[in-house]
């Protein structure tokens, strides 16, 4: 039997969604008895034109972390698209846009200032800014151009399966990988090893449906491991936040900050959450829900940590 021919990219993303396929553990050696890897940079010495010199449609199945937030990873992710007959979108960063996707509430300029002439460690006294082309006597140097937003890979190009998660847990990879190893795959757009519904179906705590006068930020409080961590004060993004991971932060006394995305019937993430956060406010009046909601900081980055580049709202107002 001929081997799967499998690849992997890094795009805008931590690199934590590469490691975690390792995560598999002694089911790596499974995976390299059914595979070759034939494109995988975080790991090994492939250049882009090894790819761009395979046929179209060679690989069997492209494993894409990370978000589009160059020209580069989008010119690489349309050149996977071609030369793959599987395109899954692997991690947060691929599937919602994740944390690179909350650089969509500045402008492009405003980033590139920040980063290179406001920074209190930056010496930079020209202000210069980062050039796409440079001539030195060597030859031309190119950078990737810097997008003017950060977007999910399938608001780029057509993705076939999606694997959330920041990162995807081992068990969860695993399981996708015996799909495509097996030929059992789910019809295409489906999520592949996680459920369709909240993370709080999977949450070990008790709910009471208590009401809540105070909002506390993690550091303030030491919550018990049994009780409902938002019914305790803590924004818990469990409601809002679909099922698969096993509800490893909230075993570890850690409030779910959504990193599987949101529920199918609540494709909105924050919307999602801002409506059950305020189900749970002890106010007797809009004034007092102001008071109590007035020690959430960053509504934004609570309620759409990893998902502001897929939701309704995508970026700020240019």
């Amino acid at each position: 039997m001929e081997k799967l021919k499998i690849a992997m990219y890094w795009g805008a993303a931590c690199g934590g969604c590469d490691i975690s396929v390792l995560e598999i553990g002694e089911h790596i050696l499974d995976l390299v008895a059914a595979a070759d890897i034939v494109f995988w940079p975080a790991a090994l010495d492939f250049k882009y034109a090894d790819v761009e010199k395979l046929p179209q449609k060679f690989i069997d199945v492209c494993l894409f972390n990370g978000a589009i937030r160059t020209s580069e990873n989008k010119h690489i992710a349309e050149l996977l698209r071609a030369k793959s007959k599987i395109l899954i979108a692997f991690g947060s960063c691929a599937v919602e846009g994740c944390i690179p996707g909350l650089a969509n509430l500045k402008k492009r300029e405003d980033i590139l200032s920040r980063v290179f002439i406001e920074t209190p460690t930056t010496v930079n006294p020209k202000g210069q800014l980062p050039r796409m082309n440079v001539n030195v006597p060597e030859g031309d140097l190119e950078l990737p151009a810097f997008s003017e937003k950060v977007e999910t890979l399938a608001q780029v190009v057509d993705v076939d399966y999606f694997i959330p998660g920041c990162p995807p847990v081992g068990e969860q990879v695993w399981n996708g990988i015996q799909k495509l190893i097996g030929g059992s795959l789910p019809p295409k757009k489906s999520y592949i090893g996680c459920g369709t519904r909240a993370l709080c179906e999977e949450c070990p705590r008790k709910r009471e449906k208590k009401k809540i006068k105070k909002i506390y930020r993690n550091y303030q409080l030491v919550p018990n491991t049994e009780d409902c961590l938002l019914e305790q004060g803590l924004v818990c993004v469990g409601p809002a936040t679909r099922e698969g991971c096993g509800a490893q932060c909230i075993k570890a006394n850690m409030p779910c900050i959504g990193c599987y995305g949101p529920i199918p019937e609540n494709s909105d993430q924050g919307a999602k959450m801002i409506s059950a956060l305020t189900s749970t406010l002890d106010a007797e009046s809009d004034i007092e829900a102001k008071t109590i909601l007035n020690d959430l900081v960053d509504p934004v980055g609570t309620f759409y940590y990893f998902s502001v580049a897929n939701s309704v709202l995508k970026r700020s107002k240019p």
